[in-house]
């Protein structure tokens, strides 16, 4: 949208403002006094008759500017940063100038019976693609598409294999392999029977199996590390040595 300009008295803004503030006293352009301009301009809006808050905002968003300038020229600290903005005015001031220039001539040397209006032009449009791609810009433009399907695409199986699929290792089925090569050996050391492991979860079944056969008596681990049968020496049923099998 296009933004609207309201044309206080003689001044179409702060900036046609401050060029006839600038000329009017006779100031050089291009080193510009900010002490005096300002001064020159806050005098200046007090005339002004304002018809609201809206049309006066331009002209107090320049007048905080200046003030701001001149506060950062008087602070050793913020110079080069008053000078900026100084030469930062100067040349907006200079773009305002010249395109008041322009127009002013073109209104001059415009006239009503005069006005020639060209009518638009058809064209017809051109379907035809004329652009050559090197073999390497094609080759990337390919492997950049190739990507985004492969993106959208379900991820396969095997990236979730270390997340959340893992061998489940039941307690009971270590208890009757505990129990099976005890009826067949006697006595197992302890350290046996986590050598042949494949996985954390294969060790864990088989220390609780541990506990629970100590538990309920059923095997008896002495201090040199050995395993055998305790008091509670109960047969296997037959299902669990048709599981084990199995």
């Amino acid at each position: 949208m296009e933004k609207l300009t309201f044309k206080l008295e003689q001044f179409e803004g702060p900036l046609d403002l401050l060029l006839h503030l600038i000329a009017k006293h006779k100031l050089n352009l291009y080193d510009i006094p900010i002490d005096l301009l300002l001064e020159q301009y806050l005098a200046q809006m007090e005339q002004i008759p304002f018809a609201d808050l809206e049309a006066a905002s331009d002209f107090l968003e320049m007048a905080s500017r200046l003030v701001y300038m001149k506060s950062a020229m008087l602070l050793p600290r913020y110079e080069d940063e008053g000078e900026n903005l100084k030469r930062e005015l100067t040349g907006q001031l200079l773009e305002y100038q010249a395109c008041r220039e322009a127009a002013s001539l073109l209104a001059q040397r415009w006239q009503a019976d005069r006005l020639f209006c060209r009518p638009a032009t058809v064209l017809e449009p051109d379907m035809l693609y004329r652009h050559q791609h090197e073999p390497a810009e094609i080759l990337g433009a390919y492997l950049s598409v190739l990507g985004k399907v492969k993106r959208k695409m379900p991820p396969p199986k095997e990236a979730f294999s270390g997340i959340v699929k893992h061998r489940v290792v039941s307690v009971q089925s270590r208890i009757l392999t505990i129990l099976n090569t005890l009826y067949r050996q006697k006595t197992i050391e302890y350290k046996s029977l986590f050598a042949q492991s494949e996985d954390r979860s294969e060790m864990v079944a088989t220390f609780l199996a541990v506990l629970e056969l100590v538990k309920s008596k059923r095997i008896v681990v002495d201090e040199g590390g050995q395993i055998a049968f305790g008091q509670n020496r109960s047969p296997l049923p037959a299902e669990n040595e048709r599981e084990e099998s199995r």
